[in-house]
């Protein structure tokens, strides 16, 4: 028998729960998206919504103060300092926003690049379905129980993605990011609007996804979403293979070079662009990116011309840990030497504490005009 791991479980157990609030929609009329993401995230519901009355059970009201406390200690011990710096270094932002090897992390995409109108997330992990459930013996408990668990590593940590998330989420009724992705809207105090499951083609045009197509289609997800006296936004997060092979048969780099140069954040990406079979992708970040923010786990400092980029060491620079420790850089040791990087205020990354963490800020340099005076 094979061994489900324990966020696959978890995300079983969710899809318990989302049976009894399909179930409960359609008995009192059918939840929007949004009133599902602030359940799911333990948020207050309008009395009028058909999700209301399960938020009155013991189970959910635990799981509603147990969100607010990690949440809160979150913003108090890195989100905080992420938004105080990020006023300060990442001005002018681009309004698009890529990030490579994300998974569901919303949350730091955001928080680092609030202001994108167009977000890019990808990742190995499925998009997953908030429509085709099944019946299951799990109880609400459970379910918002192990839901909490699987987002530990990223409220606790700096990071979401785990060895159970980079492989392709099979088990269970409900699967993928999408509940997550729900999760940090919410939290992120963003009203979704409208959600369509997308598929990318091979030539980068992006169409409704109906059936399954053939491999090389990619699936995705589309989310509208608005705050408070802003612009809509657009979040994109699609399933695919960003090694050189996946990039050649997918329309994934062809998608994003429609949408002109970005902003761009890499971290805890298992060193993945340091090898030869993810040129493709390391490429286009090199390319297109107007600022790239980044941990040591993304774009080796050797690929970083220095008369195209102007590089901001900040934090300290420590050996890898222990499973990446053939990714050690000297160079990257050089850069972040004594009285070189400045001091970080949040971490992130593999090394998430802030005493050793190593962040490179990444700035494109203006291009020198050629005309004549």
């Amino acid at each position: 028998m094979r061994k489900i791991s324990k966020l696959n479980m978890s995300v079983i157990l969710l899809a318990s729960w989302l049976v009894v609030i399909t179930a409960s929609a359609h008995a009192q009329g059918k939840a929007s998206a949004n009133d599902t993401a602030r359940f799911l995230a333990g948020m207050r519901l309008a009395s009028s919504s058909p999700l209301a009355p399960l938020t009155k059970s013991q189970s959910w009201q635990h799981h509603a103060k147990s969100f607010d406390a990690a949440w809160a200690g979150l913003d108090k011990r890195r989100l905080n300092n992420i938004r105080s710096w990020t006023k300060t270094h990442l001005k002018n932002p681009k309004a698009t926003m890529f990030y490579m090897f994300s998974g569901p992390d919303f949350l730091y995409a955001n928080t680092f690049f609030p202001n994108a109108k167009t977000y890019v997330l990808s990742g190995l992990e499925p998009v997953g379905t908030l429509t085709k459930v099944r019946r299951t013996r799990y109880n609400m408990s459970g379910a918002l129980g192990h839901l909490r668990a699987s987002l530990a590593t990223s409220l606790n940590y700096s990071f979401f993605i785990t060895k159970d998330m980079k492989t392709k989420l099979k088990d269970g009724a409900f699967t993928g990011t999408l509940p997550l992705l729900y999760i940090f809207l919410a939290r992120a105090g963003k009203s979704i609007d409208k959600v369509r499951f997308v598929k990318l083609n091979k030539d980068g045009t992006v169409s409704d996804r109906g059936k399954r197509g053939k491999a090389h289609i990619v699936p995705g997800v589309e989310i509208k979403f608005s705050s408070q006296g802003q612009q809509s936004q657009t979040l994109y997060y699609f399933q695919t293979d960003l090694s050189n092979g996946g990039t050649k048969r997918s329309g994934f780099l062809k998608f994003l070079n429609k949408l002109g140069p970005g902003d761009s954040l890499v971290k805890s990406a298992s060193y993945l662009m340091h090898r030869p079979h993810f040129s493709n992708v390391r490429n286009f970040l090199l390319t297109q990116s107007a600022t790239l923010l980044q941990d040591d786990s993304g774009i080796p400092l050797r690929y970083f011309k220095r008369n195209i980029w102007r590089l901001h060491p900040i934090g300290k620079y420590f050996r890898p840990i222990a499973v990446f420790e053939g990714y050690y850089q000297p160079d990257m040791r050089q850069l972040f030497r004594k009285g070189r990087a400045a001091k970080a205020t949040f971490g992130m990354g593999y090394r998430w504490r802030t005493h050793e963490t190593n962040i490179l800020l990444a700035t494109k340099k203006p291009r020198r005009s050629t005309k004549l005076d």
